[in-house]
């Protein structure tokens, strides 16, 4: 009995209340072992991976949306939807406090059972593999150029070289840059290993808002900027309907409740304490996401105006009247795609985790078994690079996705987690605030997807700022 004692002691100290990345199966509620890398994170080290998960492509669409809402209307809408969507992280983290979830799909699991569990998973699923084949052929695009309606826009490596050459060629690049920069990315078991790119993307990220502001004010004091429209643009039932559209551009923008108990799992101390300390986290992350956000879509609006394209990146593929702009435009198409590469890897760990939940429910943790991982990780990556191969264009497919599987993992499956309150938490302020977020979300779902609908079948009438729905 003693020696059984000593054993169970033993076999405690060599656990702990912290998971690493790779929760376990079983609903995702159990501990697991402790890793001989393994070493808890940070806060500063959670911050950056939590705002490099938040600040991803989206952020370029939201300049459009001013010149849709109106610049009062516009810097509203973003606070609004910074406030809710740290309220829906906020409520994953009170209900996964109780019942031990490790994941979103335990949490899910906990409330809804089985089945709410495989939706939320298939919704990551959808929602990052999407974005990754989006954020693919987005490097294409600014290393090597696209073509479309007929007009040829160069990449920085065809003008670095003077045109067209084996070298800068759209899938060699693409296989290159997956290979040389991305697979070790995404090889990394720990969402504190990428720490330190993770402050950098974000620094890129600051990067690109000071150029955006600083050529702004420079042409501010020339007088060569035009007063912004202050009021939406609506001028017939269309445009009226299209004003709504905007709503998930800006849900998406703030998405990254898929990768909130991954890096939660990594904080240091006891569970109580890191409970509190993510909280923290979210926080922070959210006022330095919101704070950029406000700055780029104030700033780019201002700077481009009535000219403002869905993607700012592509208004910086001319002369922008001011001293250097040649080399500005370099610099800011340069850091927008190392930034993106940066954040790819931190998409990946979520997608990966719940494919392998869903392909092997039964086995043992996966990144307790290297051949799996080691198979899992091949596989994404295989599937991530043909389809941004095979499917040049996704805009029209990924903007149902859009409003449809993220604004679910971001607003509706929170909401709906408080409504059904399994551990009896909510108050009934809490219900009416999920209520609004579940109405809000729909309603924005709807419109836009129906949007959507008439402008793919419309001939001639392009997919609009609709088909900017990126995280």
């Amino acid at each position: 009995m003693a020696d059984s004692l000593k054993k169970q002691d033993q076999q405690s100290k060599m656990t702990t209340d912290r998971t690493p990345l790779l929760p376990s199966k079983r609903q995702d509620m159990i501990e697991e072992d402790v890793y001989e890398d393994y070493h808890e994170a940070s806060v500063p080290s959670a911050v950056f991976n939590l705002s490099t998960t938040i600040v991803g492509a989206g952020i370029m669409a939201l300049p459009a949306t001013m010149k849709v809402l109106g610049l009062p209307l516009g810097i509203l809408s973003i606070i609004i939807m910074g406030f809710l969507s740290e309220n829906s992280i906020q409520i994953m983290l009170r209900y996964s406090r109780p019942s031990g979830a490790r994941s979103y799909g335990g949490l899910m699991g906990d409330a809804f059972g089985t089945l709410g569990r495989v939706v939320v998973q298939l919704c990551i699923i959808i929602n990052n593999f999407g974005i990754l084949i989006v954020y693919l052929i987005i490097i294409g695009d600014v290393l090597s150029g696209s073509t479309g309606g007929g007009e040829h826009y160069t990449g920085v490596l065809e003008e670095w070289a003077g045109g067209a050459t084996w070298w800068n060629e759209r899938t060699f690049v693409l296989f290159t840059v997956m290979v040389v920069i991305l697979l070790p990315l995404v090889s990394l078991r720990h969402v504190d290993s990428l720490k330190w790119t993770s402050a950098l993307s974000v620094a890129l990220a600051v990067v690109f808002v000071v150029v955006i502001a600083g050529v702004t004010m420079w042409k501010l004091v020339a007088g060569e900027i035009v007063w912004p429209r202050l009021t939406p643009d609506v001028y017939d039932q269309q445009s009226f309907w299209k004003a709504f559209t905007v709503i998930p551009v800006i849900m998406t923008a703030y998405i990254c409740h898929h990768n909130v108990h991954p890096i939660a799992n990594e904080l240091a101390g006891t569970a109580d304490s890191s409970h509190e300390t993510m909280k923290n986290v979210v926080q922070w992350s959210m006022f330095l996401c919101g704070t950029i956000y406000l700055c780029t879509a104030t700033f780019g609006y201002l700077l481009f105006g009535e000219a403002t394209s869905h993607d700012i990146l592509s208004n910086f593929d001319t002369d922008l009247g001011v001293p250097y702009s040649h080399l500005i435009c370099i610099i800011v198409r340069i850091s927008y795609a190392v930034h993106i590469m940066l954040v790819f890897p931190l998409l990946n760990f979520s997608l990966r985790l719940n494919l392998d939940a869903i392909l092997f429910p039964r086995a043992t943790p996966l990144a307790h078994d290297t051949i799996r991982f080691s198979l899992v990780t091949g596989f994404l990556i295989c599937c991530i690079f043909f389809g941004s191969a095979v499917v040049p264009n996704i805009w029209i497919a990924f903007q149902f996705t859009g409003a449809t599987a993220t604004v679910c993992l971001g607003f509706i499956f929170p909401a709906i987690v408080l409504l059904k309150d399994k551990p009896l938490l909510a108050t009934k302020s809490d219900k009416k605030q999920a209520v609004v977020m579940v109405i809000l979300a729909i309603l924005s779902s709807v419109v836009a997807v129906t949007t959507n609908l008439f402008n793919l079948f419309e001939p001639g009438k392009p997919a609009g700022l609709n088909g900017y729905f990126l995280h």
